[in-house]
């Protein structure tokens, strides 16, 4: 069984070490991603359709909302993993809001950094200390992954949403989000078809809009799970699910673990 070992909500975003022995559903994440091996069996991260390894020697950053799941190796020990998920006003005037590549070598150095950043993230440290040392080490990512990019730093970030019925749909699933929200009526109150209105929604955004909805809905699971006492129960009926246990299974297979082993894992910088 997946499991979090440690996680860390800072200002940058949030950081988990992982033990993982179990595939993800595909799934995106507003933020930007990376994530390092730091023990055990190597992995591999399909991006776009496209495999990644992750080992000892590599690092794979997923930009915001780049579809992705995890594939493990090993079904049975699994391995470690420190991934982060950094949020996207850290990229403000960053180079268009992503990294340079996909999947970059591990320097040396980086190879030190990374350790001693998961070494912190699973002890005892000064929070605000590991919020910096993480700073730091997304930052030499960064410009690790556009030094070693095959394009220029300049390229375009991607399509922009420029369609107004999108950006209305956008605006109505945030502010109706739930495990039960009609995609069919917000096309209608879109001024969409149902085909034309998920035609659109993925070519302006490149996710789908169930996608979409997902990733709004685990927003708010983790905002609860780590900013509030609030049951797991009702946490999962607040979101819209019929149970418990809908609830802990789409989280687990979002997330790799069940919201309880992630509540109990973390550990939260206040501002």
């Amino acid at each position: 069984m997946s499991r979090a070992v440690a996680v860390f909500h800072g200002h940058f975003g949030r950081a988990t070490v992982y033990q993982l022995n179990r595939p993800f559903n595909v799934h995106a994440h507003r933020e930007g991603h990376l994530i390092f091996h730091i023990g055990g069996t190597p992995g591999c991260v399909e991006v776009l359709d496209r495999p990644n390894p992750v080992r000892e020697d590599t690092v794979v950053a997923v930009n915001p909302w780049e579809p992705h799941n995890f594939l493990p190796k090993d079904l049975a020990d699994g391995a470690l993993f420190l991934v982060l998920y950094v949020n996207a006003e850290w990229f403000a005037g960053v180079r268009g809001l992503r990294f340079g590549c996909t999947k970059f070598e591990r320097t040396a150095t980086l190879d030190r950094n990374i350790r001693r950043a998961a070494s912190m993230v699973c002890g005892a440290p000064s929070l605000n200390g590991l919020d910096g040392e993480l700073r730091s080490l997304i930052a030499a990512c960064h410009e690790e992954s556009w030094r070693q990019a095959d394009v220029s730093p300049d390229a375009p970030a991607g399509a922009e949403i420029t369609d107004f019925r999108v950006r209305k749909s956008i605006k109505l699933l945030a502010d109706n989000v739930g495990a039960e929200i009609e995609l069919d009526a917000i096309a209608r109150e879109s001024g969409l078809s149902r085909p034309h209105f998920y035609k659109l929604f993925r070519t302006q955004t490149g996710v789908t809009p169930h996608l979409y909805v997902n990733t709004l809905l685990m927003e708010k699971a983790l905002d609860h799970l780590v900013a509030t006492e609030v049951s797991i129960a009702d946490i999962g009926f607040e979101l819209g699910f019929s149970s418990q246990s809908g609830f802990t299974h789409f989280f687990a297979a979002n997330v790799g673990m069940a919201p309880t082993d992630y509540r109990r894992a973390a550990k939260v910088l206040r501002a």
